[in-house]
């Protein structure tokens, strides 16, 4: 009786443990992403495209907005936002103050449906299985951010395409709604991209593969995304548990392979539901991707390496 006893408590104390280390410190491990994904025509100078996703903002994350705001000093050539960006009504100037560096270079976003409706308690069951009729929590003020990304500089792509100059080259980009509260439209950016580019780059917040599909057929060379926040709940040699999307695990985070031409990138994001505060074996990332030729890298980077720190400085010298 009394090893059983020892057995169970032993056990439930290393639940607490394990809960105590997902919620307080794992969650707060900002790391930086790198990898290398050959999508660029041969020639082509490289380009670095800083990925960030699902910040999840609550007003008084200081530490997350002071960590974001340092990755400037990586000098990305652009910089790609999908979405989930707001967790509270008040949230947007701490997003704006996280984000504020970053406005300086060129950027690109799409929104998520945590941009549009708050977080709400959830039971975690519901992961496991595919939602037909989902409740969102109350409104956020995804206009007032928009409004302020835009006037910055920032390019809103939701159901847009464009055609600009970065970094001294042509690239084509293009991004739907979000696609896990079927509020995606590819029809509205759908068909090839015809004129001459270096890079042609698509946007959406939720991987699905239908959206994924589509972005294939029509020759785009990468596909951004967030949504999945890396499973966030990790298991060592098994993976993510869930990717709350149509993706298989495998994919939850990092870059693979999707049809013949085009890759795929997951942020694992950088925040959680203010009802699901932790992480474990998946801390909260940015992405640092270089792009180079298809030629330069017979074994490209796929999953990249993470660099976790809890000092922004240390993080991004």
């Amino acid at each position: 009786m009394n090893t059983l006893l020892r057995a169970v408590a032993g056990t439930i104390g290393l639940g607490v443990t394990g809960i105590g280390y997902a919620s307080l410190i794992e969650r707060r491990l900002w790391t930086l992403r790198t990898a290398t994904l050959p999508v660029l025509p041969t020639n082509a100078r490289p380009l670095r495209l800083l990925h960030v996703s699902d910040l999840h903002m609550m007003p008084n994350q200081h530490s997350k907005q002071r960590w974001v705001a340092a990755l400037a000093k990586l000098k990305p050539d652009f910089v790609v936002d999908t979405g989930d960006n707001l967790a509270h009504p008040a949230a947007v100037p701490s997003v704006l103050r996280a984000l504020d560096p970053l406005l300086e270079l060129p950027g690109f976003f799409v929104f998520g449906s945590n941009d549009y409706y708050g977080p709400k308690p959830k039971n975690p069951v519901r992961y496991f299985h595919y939602e037909k009729h989902r409740v969102h929590g109350p409104p956020l003020p995804w206009r007032d951010l928009r409004a302020a990304l835009i006037e910055r500089g920032w390019h809103d792509v939701v159901h847009t395409r464009l055609r600009l100059e970065v970094g001294g080259q042509h690239i084509a980009v293009a991004g739907v709604d979000d696609p896990h509260i079927r509020r995606d439209r590819y029809a509205e950016v759908a068909g090839p991209v015809n004129e001459p580019v270096t890079l042609r780059l698509g946007l959406t917040h939720s991987p699905e593969p239908r959206v994924l599909d589509c972005f294939a057929a029509d020759g785009y060379d990468l596909v951004l995304a967030g949504h999945t926040h890396g499973g966030q709940l990790r298991l060592p040699w098994y993976g993510a548990l869930v990717t709350n999307c149509g993706l298989d695990r495998s994919r939850a985070r990092g870059a693979s392979r999707w049809g013949a031409h085009t890759w795929l990138h997951v942020s694992a994001g950088l925040g959680t539901s203010p009802y699901a505060p932790m992480r474990f074996a998946c801390p909260p990332e940015a992405s640092l991707l270089t792009l180079v030729p298809r030629r330069a890298s017979a074994v490209p980077d796929l999953d990249g390496r993470a660099h976790t720190s809890s000092s922004a400085a240390a993080e991004v010298s």
